[in-house]
């Protein structure tokens, strides 16, 4: 095999999907495990919808993924005279045409635009991933290249640029295989040579419709924005329609180059799952250490020692940073403030004919809770408490809840948060104690 050539070619047209970004990484791990070269270009040939807030985002994004160009990322708009000179070419060679015809609109203008001579042969290539393919180009005609003898098209332009930069394998959607006889013919006119294709199964939407940039597909930079890990997005993209082989279901970046193979690419659509890319966000989240679970999640908090403490809660419980960031501004900013209770939410679970239960329940864990060292686990709070819980379920209703209730909400002063164990550990039995005690006077 001569040097390994790939590229990623998005259109600036819109915000691009996960679709699209799983095209480049499979270019991406392609070129990288052959020792090739991986290009990005911008294909900003449709003038009217190209962007620069879009071609801002694919940068962005490529640069968030880490999938970045071996060369200078070139755009197609800054190769206008060279698409113009091989068009110039065609023409004169005769493999092109001025045809002077009525625009394709309600106007009745005539325009002159340049048709490719499409001699009607069969063209036949193997796609790598779907084998060996077969057009009869009849059906083309003689197809338009440019739309005059100065404003060459997509087809024209990506064949050109792809020649001239040596690409070597042409790695797209399956939604690009129509173009490819197209694209072939104007290889072998232009001396070009073809390329091997291969052409990945679509992303689907949960409603297995085809992601689309016009139709709402979020950007990449969305779940970026939501605490994503970039390592998480590039081992789900990579997930997406191809398998390593075995039973590995997380793949660090070298695994992922080392191990890929464009024969376990499946024929069959790829659902993306959000619920699924979350689940591989916590793995990879949890992999950090606890340094730099705050520094990726650029976590603050008025007691950075507690912090620390709640990494590990945090690395349990959530999915994504954002859901990190919500957890410290809402069930767990009792760590690093004392909270605000209230008598009726404290005696919630106190039964009615056992008056007087929460506060003695309350009174009761005081003493146990000062014999605790400072630095203590969950465990251990457990094994301590735990057995005061069992003895009120002992004595009738009221039970376990009637003691593990009031100490949360003593602790938290949430409705919903992490069990009163975990809670003390972090939060240490002299600060535990002084909240159980203003809860006790609120009782008085």
């Amino acid at each position: 095999m001569s040097k390994v050539v790939t590229r990623f070619a998005p259109s600036p047209t819109g915000f691009l999907h996960a679709g699209n970004y799983r095209t480049a990484v499979f270019a991406y791990l392609f070129a990288k495990q052959h020792a090739g070269t991986f290009l990005v270009r911008i294909e900003d040939t449709d003038r009217a919808r190209s962007k620069p807030e879009y071609e801002q985002n694919i940068m962005e994004t490529l640069a968030w993924l880490d999938v970045r160009s071996d060369t200078e990322i070139a755009r197609s708009s800054d190769r206008v005279e060279r698409h113009k000179e091989i068009l110039a070419k065609l023409i004169e060679s005769g493999a092109a045409y001025v045809s002077h015809e009525a625009k394709k609109d309600d106007s009745n203008q005539m325009v002159d635009v340049v048709r490719f001579r499409n001699s009607g042969t069969t063209v036949s290539f193997h796609d790598e991933i779907r084998g060996d393919i077969t057009f009869d180009t009849t059906e083309h005609e003689d197809f338009v290249i440019a739309r005059a003898v100065d404003d060459p098209l997509f087809h024209l332009a990506v064949i050109v640029d792809d020649g001239d930069a040596g690409v070597t394998h042409v790695i797209r959607g399956e939604d690009h295989i129509s173009n490819t006889p197209r694209q072939i013919l104007l290889q072998q006119a232009l001396g070009y040579a073809v390329p091997v294709y291969a052409h990945l199964p679509l992303i689907l939407g949960s409603d297995r419709s085809k992601l689309s940039k016009r139709k709402g597909a979020k950007a990449l930079t969305e779940y970026r924005d939501q605490g994503v890990l970039a390592e998480a997005m590039l081992d789900y993209l990579a997930s997406l329609g191809w398998h390593p082989g075995d039973d590995r279901e997380y793949l660090t970046r070298e695994e992922l180059i080392r191990m890929f193979d464009l024969s376990r690419v499946q024929k069959g659509g790829a659902i993306f799952d959000e619920t699924k890319l979350f689940s591989i966000n916590q793995h990879w989240m949890r992999a950090l250490s606890d340094e730099a679970f705050v520094a990726r999640g650029e976590l603050v908090a008025a007691d950075e020692s507690k912090l620390r403490e709640a990494v590990p809660l945090l690395k349990d419980r959530a999915h994504t940073f954002s859901e990190v960031r919500e957890m410290l501004a809402g069930e767990l900013a009792c760590l690093f403030a004392a909270p605000e209770i209230e008598r009726e939410v404290l005696v919630r679970k106190e039964p009615a004919d056992r008056p007087g239960l929460t506060k003695s329940a309350l009174q009761g864990l005081l003493e146990p809770l000062r014999r605790l060292p400072g630095d203590v686990s969950a465990e251990v709070v457990k094994d301590t408490l735990m057995p005061l819980a069992d003895a009120e379920e002992a004595k009738g209703k009221g039970g376990r809840g009637g003691v593990l209730w009031p100490l949360r909400y003593a602790l938290s002063g949430q409705e919903r948060s992490p069990d009163p164990f975990t809670l003390i550990s972090i939060l240490g039995a002299p600060e535990s104690t002084a909240r159980i005690e203003k809860a006790i006077a609120i009782l008085e």
